[in-house]
């Protein structure tokens, strides 16, 4: 008798395989990603199709099968309908994904990331939150929940608790002043409105993760440092990331003035 298995899972990532079949990676509470075969998902019949799309979040029962994990029912909880109505929000949120796939892992717990990503989902497309604010937070509180949060409590080279002029080494994950500098790396220049959105970011409650409002260039300096930390820690690029930036308003860069190694 094939054994059954009952989760809730939300969708990263789905691979088109041989007649209509799909191979997803799916994002579970207890067991980490998943792949899982849906078969015949592509076509107009299967009662599968809704919850074989990416970042939809359905409660799934699996059959495993020769070492594999079949769809056989899903029940679509969240399908984010406000996010797919909008090409932008869309591939912001598969951004997340990618990411999100990026660092977790068969076997591992994986609560607390499932939430912060279906929080961000949600925020996005029926909060309507600045997509800019929502990503910054997104990717600095994802690094710090798999194992990559940056050191913001005070200067890492001065020990001064309010860095003058701050800055984030992406490389080395820690904030300093200005005038100190870490010795190599690349930094980016906050200000002191983004460091302490920084610090409610990977420090706050994560129930009012969104909660907060910057101005224009506070928002601007964080974004851009948020995203830097990600390239640099992950040492590498994103494909979706690169184009939700195209379709969308791009932040500008900084000049040299803006870096310092």
């Amino acid at each position: 008798m094939k054994e059954k298995s009952v989760v809730k899972g939300l969708v990263l990532r789905s691979t088109d395989t041989k007649e209509a079949d799909q191979v997803l990676t799916v994002l579970t509470a207890p067991m980490g990603k998943l792949s899982v075969v849906a078969k015949g998902s592509r076509s107009r019949r299967s009662r599968v199709a809704a919850a074989a799309q990416l970042l939809c979040y359905s409660e799934m029962v699996l059959t495993e099968s020769h070492g594999w994990q079949i769809l056989s029912e899903a029940s679509t909880i969240e399908l984010f309908d406000p996010l797919r109505r909008d090409v932008v929000l869309l591939s912001l949120g598969s951004y997340f994904a990618e990411l999100t796939d990026a660092v977790t892992f068969s076997g591992m717990e994986a609560g607390e990331v499932l939430s912060h990503l279906l929080n961000a989902l949600y925020a996005l497309g029926n909060l309507r939150k600045d997509p800019a604010l929502v990503k910054a937070a997104f990717e600095l509180k994802l690094m710090a929940l798999t194992g990559f949060e940056p050191l913001v409590d005070g200067c890492a080279v001065c020990g001064c608790p309010q860095p003058e002029e701050p800055m984030l080494n992406v490389v080395q994950g820690v904030v300093h002043c200005r005038r100190c500098g870490t010795g190599g790396g690349l930094s980016m220049p906050l200000t002191p409105g983004g460091l302490q959105a920084m610090e409610h970011i990977l420090h706050g409650d994560p129930k009012r993760l969104y909660a907060f409002r910057l101005g224009e260039e506070d928002l601007r300096l964080l974004a851009n440092a948020a995203e830097a930390y990600v390239a640099a820690q992950m040492e590498r690029g994103f494909r979706t990331l690169d184009f939700y930036k195209s379709l969308s308003a791009p932040l500008p860069k900084d000049g040299e003035n803006g870096y310092k190694w």
